[in-house]
């Protein structure tokens, strides 16, 4: 049985049994975080094996297409963008059967992104959490991030006044703070229906901005859509994990590199997707540096500046974001002032082999 995260004090800056706080100090000024259960961990002599495959069928394949236990009468349902993005009340995902699980994840591959309102996750406990998250498939275990004490299932995003490892990762010495990323896309087997749940938030800022692979891809010309098509890319953690040892963090698992279709479709819904982002694509297999470099840039561009296939999740108390990794691409905003907290939790499943698509 897990702790109750009320018996759970927060950490001191001790340093013991080869656990490194990597510059996470003991907040200091307030009351600290609201949920200190969930405070990050960093534990250097932590190990994981290496990822094996294994055989994934989708939750949404077994879906009501109706989707009657998930949409139920007195559910409020709000359209952020024609192309992704949908706000929902009146539903507790906590409280879903494993029909309504299975409809959730076909709803997410339709719309991308949901902000489900008012919930009670945060509160269920780890368990019944990661119960949860493990319906749409294993759930990744972070080489490098912060996790839970006990629970290396939890990916913890934390910032405060004193601990800004995000401001750190993507570089000081910037003008636009964003970071577009597909979350873990160097795994050979990437997640797909992703939780996120919000522990502490500025009253302002400190948002998700999300954009739609799927209508990037559908804004590019047949010939364009063609030429992609054959082309695969390498998908790198390499720099992710040394990141981590220079600062003195674990690497839980050596780095891995996996290739990937640039067009992926997803197995539920069909649609084709771009399958590259910044954060992780390193080059295309086969071309010369400067011909691969042409076409990432191009790509990573054109999804950057894609406002009007782009929303703005934004976090009250009680939101859980789910959003499908396989047909998004998202980056923090980065807009809030280092003085406030934002604590956040990500549960991270993993699903299918990228499928290639092969015609446009």
């Amino acid at each position: 049985m897990a702790p109750s995260v009320a018996e759970v004090t927060q950490p001191t800056d001790t340093l013991a049994n080869g656990v490194a706080k990597i510059n996470l100090k003991e907040v200091k000024a307030d009351k600290g975080p609201s949920y200190p259960f969930y405070y990050p961990y960093f534990d250097v002599n932590e190990k994981f094996p290496p990822t094996e495959i294994f055989e994934h069928k989708d939750a949404g394949l077994r879906a009501d297409p109706k989707k009657p236990n998930l949409l139920k009468e007195g559910t409020i349902v709000k359209h952020i963008s024609p192309f992704l993005g949908t706000e929902i009340s009146g539903v507790q995902l906590s409280q879903l059967s494993k029909e309504g699980l299975d409809e959730l994840a076909l709803y997410v591959a339709e719309r991308k992104v949901v902000a489900f309102r008012n919930q009670d996750f945060k509160d269920i406990g780890p368990d019944r959490q990661i119960e949860i998250a493990k319906h749409f498939g294993p759930i990744q275990r972070h080489p490098t991030s912060g996790n839970v004490k006990g629970y290396p299932e939890f990916h913890v995003v934390y910032r405060d006044a004193e601990n800004d490892q995000f401001r750190e990762y993507i570089g000081g010495n910037r003008v636009d703070r964003t970071s577009w990323h597909s979350d873990i896309s160097y795994e050979k087997q990437p997640p797909s229906t992703t939780f996120f749940f919000i522990l502490d938030q500025p009253d302002v800022g400190g948002d998700t901005f999300f954009a739609s692979q799927v209508e990037a891809y559908n804004r590019l010309s047949p010939e364009f859509q063609k030429l992609l098509l054959p082309l695969r890319a390498v998908h790198s953690a390499v720099a992710q994990a040394e990141h981590s040892r220079q600062r003195g963090g674990p690497v839980r698992r050596e780095p891995v590199e996996s290739v990937h279709p640039i067009v992926r479709v997803h197995p539920v819904t069909g649609e084709k997707a771009l399958y590259v982002n910044k954060g992780f694509t390193r080059r295309i297999v086969g071309l010369k540096d400067e011909e691969s470099d042409l076409i990432l840039h191009f790509l990573f561009d054109h999804i950057a500046k894609g406002v009007d296939f782009q929303i703005r999740a934004t976090y009250e108390p009680g939101t859980v974001v789910v959003w499908d990794n396989r047909v998004t691409i998202h980056s923090a905003s980065g807009d809030f002032d280092n003085s406030f907290r934002r604590h956040a939790v990500r549960l991270t499943p993993q699903a299918e082999v990228p499928i290639p698509a092969t015609e446009p």
